[in-house]
């Protein structure tokens, strides 16, 4: 258990990277949440938003960061 600690470690250390990057990046990328394919539903007081393209935009663009990384 203890080649555990130093995994949680770099988990908690990396979520608190990526809180810290995005509110710096908040408002900087204004097409992120607004491309075609990102849905929003509203009705009376409720607002349902699912950003389908913008998470695969996302995950395209990290998947090749990381492939050009591990080379």
């Amino acid at each position: 258990m203890e080649g555990f600690s130093g995994l949680g470690r770099m988990l908690v250390l990396l979520g608190i990277g990526l809180v810290i990057l995005g509110l710096w990046l908040w408002g900087k990328l204004p097409f992120l949440g607004r491309l075609p394919g990102d849905i929003r539903i509203e009705r009376g007081g409720l607002v349902i938003y699912i950003p389908l393209a913008s998470m695969l935009l996302l995950s395209l663009v990290l998947s090749l960061l990381f492939s050009l990384w591990r080379r």
